[in-house]
């Protein structure tokens, strides 16, 4: 029986990181399936999604905790693949964008809860305005949405968080 861990590293960032975690994995009969990798102001972090044999399970979880001891810090967990409830089959894009300040990615994540929508995916990053150099946020997000949920609903209550943070907040359609 295969098994799915997500296994999430934390590390000073350094030329090789990627190729141990990958090796410890083949050497347990692992397969990397899907990754999301970054730098961060010096640090490099990621979250991997592993499949391997049961049999090679603890083994696998036990490798990748002693990388610990090479000062990094590594979560392993079990995940079981489950597929989304039929009321959240729709998959919208957004992008945001605006001035730098405090709290924009919590007004954003509080309104897609309070529509019971869930982020998938966010990007941030923080760059310059063109000619002023003032900072620049921006975040581009994928969110699961119930079918149910009022559309309208939702783009009028980005647009009054757009207005009160002096952003723009784009909702698309996946392609």
């Amino acid at each position: 029986m295969l098994k799915n861990l997500i296994v999430t590293l934390i590390s000073d960032d350094k030329p090789g990181i990627v190729e141990s975690v990958a090796s410890v994995i083949t050497q347990h009969h692992g397969n990397w399936l899907e990754s999301q990798l970054a730098k961060l102001a010096g640090k490099f972090a990621g979250v991997v999604r592993i499949q391997v044999d049961a049999s090679n399970e603890a083994a696998l979880a036990a490798a990748l905790n002693e990388m610990s001891n090479q000062r990094m810090t590594v979560l392993v967990d079990e995940c079981n693949e489950t597929t989304a409830s039929a009321d959240t089959n729709q998959t919208l894009h957004f992008h945001a964008t605006g001035p730098d300040r405090p709290g924009i990615v919590k007004e954003i994540s509080s309104a897609l809860a309070l529509y019971q929508i869930n982020l998938e995916k966010l990007d941030t990053r923080l760059s310059s305005m063109p000619y002023s150099g003032d900072p620049l946020f921006e975040a581009e997000g994928i969110m699961a949405v119930p079918t149910s949920l009022n559309r309208s609903d939702l783009t009028e209550k980005l647009d009054d968080i757009a207005d009160e943070l002096a952003m723009d907040i784009v909702l698309e359609e996946t392609r």
